[in-house]
């Protein structure tokens, strides 16, 4: 479903700021693989994000997408395969609009737009249906503004906004870091429900080793724009944090000293 060919993508090139983002990257995904990434600050880990959204084109390399070579196409273009949901949950919503005019412009993602816009008494129904699965009441609040939920309830809202068109690949930059513990385990489960219900294609970002380790069916570990471990199936149900900080040291030859991650 998701392959990157030697992606390569430096910034500031010929500045003293000059960085390797991703160096040489290579991943396959197949479809349903939800794959957790985890790295120290640097590795390369929303850039690798980035590369599959279109946010910018790689220095060399390919990206593919169910078949479909997406390296030029632009981010506009490339939307209609991707679904991605931010860290910051102000960030996927119009929050001067309606919960369900905000998921009736995800379902019309993609199609051409004339001056009927109405949302009908059909999709109302079906958005009232989808909300009920969240449990958290919003399908008794259809015409409230985004803008007024919570974070959790907003990221809640971004995830099926995400997800309703079955996206070729779903993308999860730390959509939880901004979130408070308890929130941040709700969304987490319903990210996960909503990821094996629809058999999504997903790569999520997570700075919490330990969520790392309980979601997702493969564990990817990125360095200094590499990816310099790939656990899956039996391996990656039996690791621990402790397991995955000593292949982090033998593979790269360094300690895993990132603050955030380590005091999560």
């Amino acid at each position: 479903m998701l392959e990157l060919k030697n992606i390569y993508k430096t910034f500031n090139i010929g500045t003293v700021n000059e960085t390797t983002a991703l160096a040489g990257l290579n991943l396959v995904m197949n479809e349903g693989d939800f794959v957790t990434v985890i790295g120290g600050n640097g590795a390369g880990k929303s850039t690798l994000l980035n590369a599959i959204a279109g946010v910018w084109k790689p220095d060399s390399g390919e990206v593919i997408i169910d078949g479909v070579d997406v390296t030029n196409m632009p981010e506009h273009k490339r939307a209609r395969f991707i679904g991605r949901v931010f860290q910051d949950p102000m960030m996927g919503t119009a929050a001067n609009m309606g919960i369900d005019e905000n998921l009736a412009l995800a379902a019309r993602r993609g199609q051409r737009r004339g001056l009927r816009w109405g949302i009908t008494n059909a999709e109302r129904k079906e958005y009232r249906e989808l909300l009920s699965t969240l449990n958290l009441g919003l399908e008794d609040r259809l015409t409230s503004k985004v803008g007024l939920l919570s974070g959790g309830q907003r990221q809640a809202i971004t995830l099926l906004m995400a997800s309703l068109k079955k996206p070729k690949v779903l993308l999860l930059d730390e959509h939880t870091a901004a979130l408070d513990p308890k929130t941040a385990i709700k969304v987490l489960e319903l990210s996960d429900k909503i990821i094996s219900e629809n058999h999504l294609t997903t790569l999520m970002i997570t700075h919490n080793m330990r969520d790392a380790i309980a979601y997702g069916n493969r564990l990817i570990m990125m360095h200094e724009g590499r990816i310099i471990l790939d656990i899956s199936g039996e391996d990656k149900k039996s690791l621990t944090v402790e397991d995955l900080m000593e292949k982090f040291s033998a593979t790269s030859g360094k300690t895993f000293d990132n603050d955030k991650t380590l005091l999560s």
